[in-house]
Parts: structure tokens; sequence; C-alpha cells
């Protein structure tokens, strides 16, 4: 490995924690964005010559945390900083090691709840906290949500504006504002996990790297909150959900219906995480829909899933977010539990609401529903429906297929 090399790769291990420190001096995520920025040009001009250290994290820390006390040297206010906690500058030397582990470990929890603060569109979220967090560059963000790279910087540039504009402080909430703040965190995590393992648009239905990135983020936040049992509960369901992407395409990326997956590449290891995860959730929305992933993880067979249990989580889940979807994932499992004939009413009664109106789930689930009551003609015109409006080309495709199948039937 080259130096140059070296750089990155620790960059990009290292880049949340330098980034957390350096924004508990200067109070400015943006701004300590820069100086991390900074220090990895540094590192691209002295590691080379002077060869990698031997803790180059350290390197890295010391470096940014050096330059983040030049600049608060440098600002008027500095001097009134130092008389109202009643030290001098000389008293708090740049550290050439990283800082007491806790003290990482907190400063991690404020960056996380910075990047995800409410006062940021959705899209915004996303983006700086892969940015910050996951420690994706720019080009990679827009990739993975196939949006221009011009469109994620401006996301950024204008999410880091907000967040000192609105004086946003880098600290962790308490009381109800840490409920609050917290419920935002687990969804950005949440999103980011679901764009890589459904994607919305484009040509491959699953983008696993976006999947490890939301997974890492679970993962991280869950250590750094360990009493929290909704976090166990998100870090669960993605531990579950992400030992099933091998299975879920095929050998050209087509997609594999659950039915049809070969659980053998089920990752048994994600697995046993997800059950140890599960063993500290508690009973919110994650948890339960984490519930719902660990039924199917047990079942060694499709024909052995317990979908009267399923059913009866997704009638919890609709009692703690009401939502069109969540009654349409009901129905399905209802489907199963019951027949076909139990869950059409469901999901006709679900036809009218807005939110599904261009949701192609709902079409599609109709279409299996009549398949299996042997209407094909209304099958099969579901399924083109449903084909439609799908932006994904291969679920478009899987969708024209099963219109194809049915009618030949």
């Amino acid at each position: 490995m080259t130096a140059t090399q070296a750089v990155e790769a620790v960059f990009r291990i290292e880049s949340a924690r330098i980034i957390a420190g350096v924004a508990r001096i200067v109070r400015d995520v943006g701004i300590a964005e820069e100086i991390a920025q900074d220090a990895l040009v540094a590192a691209l001009e002295q590691w080379p010559e002077a060869g990698v250290p031997d803790k180059p994290g350290a390197w890295l820390t010391a470096v940014a945390k050096r330059r983040a006390i030049d600049l608060v040297r440098r600002k008027e206010t500095y001097a009134r900083k130092l008389a109202e906690v009643g030290r001098t500058l000389e008293d708090v030397p740049p550290p050439e090691e990283p800082a007491d582990p806790d003290d990482i470990d907190d400063d991690l929890l404020r960056l996380i709840f910075t990047a995800c603060h409410p006062v940021l569109a959705t899209e915004a979220r996303i983006a700086l906290t892969l940015r910050l967090m996951g420690g994706l560059t720019t080009q990679e963000i827009a990739r993975a949500f196939l949006t221009s790279e011009p469109t994620v910087a401006q996301r950024i540039v204008r999410a880091k504006r907000a967040l000192a504009k609105a004086g946003v402080p880098f600290e962790v909430p308490y009381g109800a504002d840490r409920d609050e703040r917290l419920s935002s965190v687990l969804e950005v995590i949440y999103l980011i996990f679901n764009e890589g393992y459904s994607a919305t648009a484009g040509d491959d239905l699953v983008r696993p790297a976006l999947c490890e990135d939301a997974l890492r983020l679970a993962r991280v936040l869950a250590g750094l909150m360990p009493k929290e049992p909704e976090v166990h509960g998100l870090a669960a369901l993605l531990e579950f959900q992400a030992s099933r992407i091998a299975a879920r395409t095929g050998p050209d990326g087509e997609p594999v219906l659950l039915a049809d997956q070969n659980r053998a590449k089920w990752n048994r290891m994600l697995i046993r995480r997800g059950v140890e995860a599960m063993s500290r959730a508690g009973s919110g929305p994650y948890s339960v829909q984490a519930a719902i992933a660990g039924c199917h993880a047990e079942a060694v067979r499709y024909e052995d899933t317990d979908w009267p249990t399923i059913a009866a989580l997704y009638g919890r889940l609709v009692q703690l977010i009401p939502s069109p979807v969540v009654e349409l994932n009901r129905a399905v499992a209802v489907s199963m539990a019951q027949g076909p004939e139990a869950a059409l009413p469901l999901v006709d009664a679900l036809a009218g609401e807005p939110a599904l109106r261009a949701y192609h789930l709902l079409p599609s689930v109709r279409g299996d529903l009549l398949r299996r009551l042997g209407r094909r003609a209304e099958a099969r015109a579901e399924f083109e429906r449903a084909a439609s409006l799908t932006r994904n080309a291969r679920e478009r495709a899987l969708l024209l297929r099963r219109a194809a199948d049915v009618a030949d039937a």
C-alpha cells in the first residue's frame, strides 16, 4: 500500500472521529469538516516523504485539532472565552494522542445528532450524515442516490449553512428534545439502508454499499447509546434485513422473490447479530419491525414462516405508526395466514389512499392476490399497472414478467 493509499484509507475510517473532535472546539460542523480536509492535505504532502506514522489516526487528529485551536485563537471572542473558563491557551495544547475513548464517543454522538437535526430537510440530513459520519465523497453519495454531484454538493453546503444560521448547538440533547432528535437520527439511518436494500430508481435492485454504511452507523449508535432500546431495535432490523441481501438477486441482478430465495445464502452471522440486538430491543416501531424480520430469519423454509405471528405484529405496528404502507404489509401477512380472500378487502380499502396513488406495490400486491384467486385477467392488468409506476428497471422487468406468466397460465 502506497502512502497516498494509506492516507485515503485511514481518513475514510477516522474522518468522523476527527470531525467530531474538531467540532467540539470550533462548534461548527462545516468548519470542522474543512479543517479535517486540511489535515488530509497535510498528510498527502508529508507522508509520502516522511513515511506513514505509527499511529496515523492520532497524527491526523493532532494536526486537525492544532489547526482548530489556531483558528479559535484568531477569533476576537477567544480571549473572552478563555476568561470565562479561567485558563490560558497554553493550558490546552493540541493532543498528540486521541482523547479519552469516552470523550471520543461523546463527540461522535454530538456529531450524529447535529447532522440529523430536524431543522434540515430529509435529503439534506441523509447527505450530511453520509458525508460526515460515513466518510463518503460527494461523488459516492450522488452515485448511490442516482443524483448529480452538484445537487448533492449543494445539499451539503445548504445543510451546513442552515445549522450555522439556526445556531444548532454541538451537543447531545436531553429530555423531550432528545426523543425527537433520536427519532430523526434513526429515521435517517433507516432511510439510507432502505435505499440500498430496495433502490427506488435505476438499473440495480440492491446497492449493498449503502446498506453497509447504514448498518455500520446503526452499530456505532448502538455502541454509543447502549441503554436506548429502540436503537437496538433498529440495529436488529438492519442486521436481519442485511442477512438476506445475497439471496435477493439472481446471477444477472434480477429480483428473487422471498418465496424463491435460496436460504442457504442468508448470512447466519448477521442473523445471530440480529438476535443478539433483539435481546436489548424494546417495543417501539423499529423493534416490532425487527421482530417481523426475525420471524422470517428463523424460518428454514418459506413454508415454515410463522405468518399468524407476523400478521399480529403488523397489527401492533399499525397501532404504533398508522400508515397505509404498514396496512398493505399487514394485508400481505393476512393473505398468507388466512388466504387471499381474507386479504383482498383490506387491499381494496387502501385504493383511495393518496399516499399510495403512485405506489407500485399496491397494484403488485393486489395482482398477486387476484392471481391466487384465479382471476387472471384482472391480475395481469394490476401487474402491468405496477410496472408502469415503478422507476426501478429490475422491478419493472419482474412485474412485466409476472403479468406475462399469469396470462400464459
